[in-house]
This record gives structure tokens, sequence and C-alpha cells, in this order.
């Protein structure tokens, strides 16, 4: 049986299904309306304490950056949007707090669930968290005790919550499987934190599997073994036992450089959405950020984040990494990804529609105050500017003539800036890839946004289940995208670097760096594997069959090859 792998790992063992106990909300006519907000005034007092204590239990037990997952609980449930929602429908339509709490959570959730961004899709599911901790104080339902295990398990369930990981006990747990989620939910990347095997996106699991049942997962493959065979259970305590060992070759690679054995030497940096992501980086020794992606500082609030909250949020990354770079994406939403204070217009298409510099060309008050806030931070380390969703020539002229503007401004307050900062664009439209031997001319450095690239090169929404099966980033036509934009970069003099999902695969990483690929920015925590995997291939090897690589008619097929020609 096959799901996602969203934390590497062998686990085999005994099976315990985790229920949540049923949340039933009916909607009641109230009288006192001040009765039932002195309710959730109460029941958010509640959850902060509750919450508090699980930021000191994850904090004591994973980790701070894991811990602060939980101060983003905090703020969601103290939210004046989002409680001040729940409120004003008690009030308007004499509703009771259970209600108005389901009601209010389930717009915010969808509309985070609307997101293209995976990242940003799955903190809905932070949201679904905090609203059932609020339905479970206001409707007094106890749920089972993951901290008292007593036998080791693989727990099965629907989905676990960041609350639910945080309590349980690790010692007893040795993985889990869930029926929803993704590589990028917190729970993944806790589970990847406290090294536990995890697969995601197993339909069905909590009916398929029993108590007591006994099973294997691999947490890397994404696959589920239901009570298997002994010559199974045999060759998979192998798999755990080569898995340990070169856990422990990973760990060697911190402090050395990402240097391929025929002498070639490339970054590996990360990809970050607030400040406090950067621990992990430097945790995981990575070189820089290769995208911080700043529309986290515009969301979960009802208004648009100052410059100088801006400010302090870049200069605190820049002056942590110390001189090493950091490349700041500019403000990425519109479309798909709403704020509504911005009172954005609804689409048919919002993936081609009004979002990204083409919002910020036209609200020009959003994008200066966000330059403003990156160049001053500029002098604090070594910051770059990247431009997103790029599509023509004449939008890389603008977005610079207004960094121009912006630096005058700044000399004129006799503020401290970089003059030289280097400009870049992501290149995610097929078109500008097609072209970048042009664009190329008008910037400092490219970064592939693999994600989008591939979506708009094979026409799939990628958040499409039914469709999903035909988003590939092995297929050939992506392939030669991407080798055409790394070889026409650098026929210009630029480097060229890649932020999207594939820049951290194992299999395409040889790939990228035959064709030639500066920099690979990922998740932190794929930063070392990454490297293990630059330090143990030839670029020149792996060059030499590019040719035949691209040739071939089926992303099925460039797969196979790697994995019999290249991984072995």
């Amino acid at each position: 049986m096959k799901g996602i792998g969203t934390s590497p790992g062998i686990a085999l063992g005994k099976v315990l299904v985790y229920k949540e106990p049923e949340i039933i909300v009916t909607k009641k006519e109230v009288k006192d309306s001040n009765q039932e907000i002195d309710k959730i005034e109460k029941a958010v007092k509640k959850g902060i304490s509750q919450i508090e204590e699980l930021y000191q239990i994850t904090l004591k037990n994973v980790g701070k950056k894991e811990a602060g997952i939980f101060n983003a609980h905090k703020m969601m449930i103290e939210d004046p949007e989002f409680i001040g929602g729940v409120k004003k429908q008690i009030e308007s339509e004499k509703v009771n707090a259970e209600w108005a709490v389901k009601n209010t959570s389930e717009h915010f959730i969808q509309m985070f669930e609307n997101i293209e961004d995976e990242y940003l899709r799955e903190r809905a599911l932070d949201l679904k968290d905090v609203s059932k901790r609020l339905l479970r104080i206001l409707l007094e339902i106890e749920t089972m005790d993951l901290a008292s295990l007593k036998e080791e398990c693989i727990i099965i369930a629907e989905d676990l919550t960041p609350s639910d990981t945080a309590q349980m006990n690790k010692k007893m747990v040795l993985g889990f499987v869930t029926e929803i989620g993704g590589k990028t939910s917190h729970t993944s990347i806790m589970a990847r934190t406290l090294e536990i095997p995890a697969v995601s996106g197993f339909k069905d699991a909590t009916k398929t599997v029993k108590n007591g049942d006994f099973i294997i997962i691999d947490g890397k493959e994404g696959l589920v073994l239901l009570n298997p065979s002994e010559e199974d259970i045999k060759l998979y305590k192998e798999k755990k036992k080569k898995y340990e060992e070169f856990k422990l070759k990973l760990r060697e690679m911190k402090g050395k450089e990402s240097i391929s054995k025929d002498g070639v030497k490339v970054e590996i940096a990360a990809n970050i959405g607030t400040p406090k992501d950067m621990d992990k980086v430097l945790e995981n020794d990575g070189e820089g950020v290769g995208l911080f992606r700043t529309e986290f500082l515009y969301m979960d609030r009802d208004k648009l984040p100052t410059e100088e909250e801006q400010f302090q949020s870049y200069k605190t990354v820049a002056e942590g990494l110390e001189g090493k770079p950091v490349v700041i994406r500019t403000l990425d939403v519109g479309g798909d990804k709403d704020l509504p204070y911005l009172n954005l217009p609804k689409e048919m298409n919002p993936f081609l529609g009004y979002r990204a510099i083409r919002l910020c060309l036209d609200r020009t008050d959003i994008f200066k105050t966000q330059l403003r806030a990156i160049l001053r931070a500029s002098a604090f380390g070594n910051i770059k500017i990247m431009f997103p969703m790029i599509s023509n020539i004449k939008e890389i002229r603008d977005a610079k003539a207004i960094i121009e503007e912006v630096k005058e401004e700044l000399r004129n307050e006799k503020i401290s800036f970089k003059d030289d900062i280097e400009i870049g664009i992501m290149v995610e439209i097929p078109a500008v890839a097609v072209h970048s031997d042009i664009f190329a001319k008008e910037v400092d450095f490219f970064s592939i946004g693999t994600n989008d690239l591939i979506q708009y090169s094979l026409a799939v929404d990628r958040g499409n289940q039914d469709i999903s099966y035909l988003y590939n980033q092995y297929h050939p036509s992506v392939l030669k995208l991407i080798k055409m934009t790394i070889e026409n970069g650098h026929k210009e003099g630029i480097w060229v670097g890649m932020c999207g999902e594939a820049a951290g695969d194992e299999k395409l990483i040889p790939l990228l760096l035959g064709m030639g690929l500066d920099e690979f920015s990922m998740s932190s925590s794929s930063i070392l594997r990454a490297r293990w995997i630059i330090n143990n291939t030839s670029k020149e090897e792996v060059k030499s069959m590019l040719d035949t690589i691209l040739s071939l008619p089926t992303a099925e097929d460039v797969e196979k090859f790697i994995d019999e020609n290249i991984i072995g």
C-alpha cells in the first residue's frame, strides 16, 4: 500500500489506531449573547494555557524551532480577526459559541486550503488544530492520552495535529501513518525532527488497519506493508540497519564543503518562511537562505505589516547568517494567496492572475514599503532581492526602476543600505525559461521555481488530486527547460539557483549538478543529505549522460535511468 513518505526511516511494529472523539456541533439560537461571549473568552484563556504547556513540553523534548509551532497556535487563538469574527457572529446572529467557532474557523480554513503554495496551504491544519481545541473545551470533550502509552506501537490516524505529536510518548512511538497531510505539514516537520518514520496520504488507513495488526512502514518511499511475511520482515530489518548507519554518515557532513567528487563546489541553502526557521538552517549547516518567503509576514493579520516590522525580520535573518547569502523574495500574494484586508478581486483562474510582481507593480505603495525594509536590512548582511512570477522584460525594468527610486529616498534620508545589492528573478513561467538568454542580460541571478514551472509547463493543477499523477518533475520537457535556463544564465555570467521542491530531490540532485546548477535551496532537513549526494557524485560523469536522459520519451523512463545508472 502506498502513501506519501513524509519522514524517512523504517519502522516495524504493532498498530495503535488513534481516533479523535467526534465533535458534533449543532446550531442553537441564544437569548443572551453576552453569556456566549463570556464562554468563548474563558475557552480562549484555557486554550492559551494548554498551548503554553505544549510549548514548554515541546521546547524540552524536541527543540526551540518545533516549539515555535505553538507560538503560531497561540497567535491564531488570540487573533483578533478570528476571535473577533466569532464574537461578531454570536452578536449578529444570536447563535451559540460552538457554532460561531465552527463557522468562523471553516471560513479561514477554506481560505488557507485554496492557497496554491503547499507550505501555506497546510497551515489550514494548524487552524483546524486550534479550532478543535476550542470546541473540545466548549463541549468538555476528553481525548486519548498519547503521553501515557505503555507499549511500543505504530500509530494509525486520520490525522495527527502538532498537539498530538508534541504530547505522544516518543519512546513508545515507532512511527505513524495518517490519512491526511503532506511533507510540509507541521506534524511531518516535527516527525522529521524527532526522526520518527512517517507516511501520510494513506487513504482509509483507519478502516484498513486494525489495532494489533503488525505493519512495516517506509517513510522515505511512503510504503505500508500490512501483516508482512517473514521474508519482508527480515528484508526491512536489514534496510533499517543500513538507514541508521547512513544517518551517522550524514552527521559527518556538518562543517564540510558541498563539493563534488571531481572538485565542483556548489551552495546548498535553505527555504524559510520566518526568522524562526533560521535555527534549523544553522543546525543543518545551511550555506545561506535561497528563498525567504516574505508572504508569511503579511498573513494571519488584519492589516499590512509596517516597514519597521519587515525591517526587523529581514535584519534578524541577515545578522543571524553572518554574511551568508539571504535571497528575499518580494511579496508573492494575490490570486490564490488571499489577504482579506486588501480586498483583492475574485478570479476565475488565480494561478494566472493578479498576483506577485503584477500586484506589486500595481500597488507600488505596498511594494515600496517592502523594498525600503529590505534595502535597510541589506546594511546588516548579504541580502539579495528576487522578484516572483516574472513573465516579461518590462516587469523587471519597472521593478528595478522602483528600487532606484527607493534607494534615492534612503540616500536623502541618510539611511544606510547596500548600493550594489544583487537583483534576480524566479524562473517559473515557461516563456521566461525559453527566453532566458534575454532575461539573463537584465539581472544578477536566476532562481528556478520548479513548483510552478512544472505546473505551467505540463498544464497540471498540482492541487487537483484527480490529475496529480500528471505532475512530474522528471518530465523530459521540464528538465530541458531547466538545462536551457542554467546554460543561458551562465552564458551571460550570472549564477543560477533553484528553490523549488526539485532542488531537494535526491534523484534530481545529480542531474542538476551535471547541468551546472550553482545553488540548491531546499527544506533545512534535506541539506545534509543533499551535501552527501553532491560529495559522492561526479559532475562530469552525470553531464556525459544528459543527452541520453533528455532524449528519453517519458518521466518514468527518466526516473528508471537515474535509478539504474546514477543512484545505483
